[in-house]
């Protein structure tokens, strides 16, 4: 194998390319005491030393890092890793290992999540935001099941509350921008009318 090119990353980092398309990132320190340097032949060995050794470690390391920052799904710690220009293969064995010992748990996260926000967010509105996190369906429809505590109905009177929304003189003008304000939360509409005919609004 063969150093096509390095190049910098930044005042510390130096990317290292080879002729196979794969790219390594290194510390200028790394780079001096393996001697590596452009049009340079890599031994099979010292190539495994540089991937498992140096920079698949340094991708766990990262991922738990990023871990004790702040909880994140899966694929969020994935992207990070990514974005970080560690190789596929070292990200997902970055990501096998912080699984194997439970610091990462795509269910636990939707479980948290759920708890944490159903007083403020409909069940859409946290269903969208956790597929946009990579968490998957199946996860977050279980985790619905089994931890949402708060109905539609109760949850769209608190925010009508919030928005110290008066259905007895709200005009009809007011009582349409709070039923987008509630369609744009994630709420039904027969949800958001049942309520707002109960309140007395008058509306539908």
């Amino acid at each position: 194998m063969i150093i096509t090119q390095v190049t910098a990353v930044d005042k510390s980092r130096v990317r290292v390319s080879f002729d196979d398309s794969q790219n390594l990132v290194l510390y200028k320190g790394e780079l001096r005491k393996l001697g590596l340097e452009e049009g340079m032949h890599v031994s099979d060995e010292l190539y495994e030393q540089m991937y498992h050794e140096i920079v698949g470690k340094r991708a766990i390391k990262r991922a738990m890092h990023l871990l004790e920052k702040m909880d994140r799904t899966e694929e969020q710690l994935r992207q990070k890793l990514l974005q970080g220009e560690y190789p596929p293969q070292l990200a997902e064995e970055a990501l096998d290992y912080v699984k194997s010992y439970h610091y990462i748990d795509d269910e636990r996260y939707a479980r948290t999540f759920i708890r944490l926000r159903q007083e403020h967010r409909s069940a859409a509105r946290m269903k969208m935001d956790l597929l946009s996190k990579g968490v998957s369906a199946e996860i977050i429809e279980r985790a619905l099941e089994e931890e949402l505590e708060v109905s539609p109905e109760a949850l769209i009177r608190k925010l009508l509350e919030k928005k110290h929304y008066n259905p007895d003189t709200a005009s009809l003008k007011e009582t349409g921008k709070m039923f987008q304000f509630l369609l744009r939360r994630g709420f039904r509409r027969n949800e958001i009318m049942h309520v707002l005919r109960d309140d007395g609004s008058g509306w539908g």
